[in-house]
């Protein structure tokens, strides 16, 4: 995949987390929404370029040429709208570079300005609070999508307890962020479909402990487990993911956790495979 890294600054840290909020909206997977993306830390002041608080939101698309429209979209929908707010680059050594600012500008229908810091061309542009400042382009590198865990509990307290241990000290890692609501995923998926063949992808039967002693289901269960959770992990590089996996391992090692796996698609949805049991040793 190919990764952006947004840091929206605000006059405070509660209208930086809302405008980063609004813009990871709708973005669980590139499958439906054409883009991952979610919050990657919040930020104090002496981490951003204006030394405002602010936060840094990860996004992942499957090219630069998508990536770069996704940007577009969210940032003039969800940051340029939000008040106070500004938008910068937080991957000036990216691969290559896509145009953001330098699109969005036209907003300020000609009355918008631009200035050179350090090599950089950044657009004010004139809105009714005062100047949205931001980045004429940003940078884009290759990434990593689709780290997954599967935890599987003898009930549903246990596994959204597991859940949710996890996915805490799984944001705690720089370099990652989780893309489904909470960071937890309940709608697992498998690729393709047996029945609906033009489907990418359909529910995982084989955790779904509804479907258990049905004929035409192969279990992945053990027999008391009732309830299976999942949490996805998208990362800048492979030590990162690796380091959120090996947290979130030991997070939801806990009560009612009877295994903790991971879905593996055959090398089907790309070359990268993480080991858990060599992740977590």
């Amino acid at each position: 995949m190919r990764a952006a890294r947004v840091l929206v600054t605000a006059r405070s840290a509660a209208w930086a987390r809302t405008a980063a909020q609004s813009m990871t909206g709708f973005a669980t997977s590139v499958i439906g929404c054409k883009v991952e993306a979610g919050i990657e830390a919040d930020l104090t002041p002496d981490e951003t370029p204006d030394g405002r608080p602010g936060v840094s939101v990860l996004l992942f698309a499957f090219d630069a040429a998508g990536l770069a429209q996704r940007l577009v979209d969210r940032v003039g929908q969800s940051v340029l709208t939000c008040p106070t707010t500004a938008c910068f680059d937080g991957l000036p050594e990216g691969d290559e570079r896509v145009v953001v600012g330098g699109l969005l500008r036209h907003f300020g229908d000609r009355y918008q300005s631009s200035k050179f810091l350090d090599g950089r061309r950044y657009w004010r542009i004139p809105v009714m609070d005062g100047e949205f400042l931001v980045q004429e382009t940003f940078g884009v590198q290759k990434a990593i999508g689709g780290g997954n865990l599967l935890i599987l509990a003898i009930d549903h307290a246990s596994a959204l307890a597991a859940a949710e241990a996890a996915a805490d000290a799984m944001r705690r890692v720089r370099g990652v962020m989780l893309p489904f609501p909470g960071g937890i995923v309940r709608s697992g998926s498998k690729i393709g479909a047996k029945h609906y063949k033009q489907l990418i992808a359909s529910t995982n039967d084989a955790y779904c402990p509804t479907l258990r002693g049905r004929g035409d289901v192969v279990t992945a269960l053990p027999p008391e487990v009732n309830a299976v959770l999942e949490i996805v992990v998208d990362g800048l590089d492979r030590p990162s993911i690796e380091s959120a996996l090996r947290v979130g391992i030991e997070a939801a090692s806990r009560p009612g956790v009877v295994e903790i796996t991971a879905g593996n698609y055959g090398g089907k949805l790309g070359k990268h495979q993480f080991h858990l049991q060599q992740i977590a040793s």
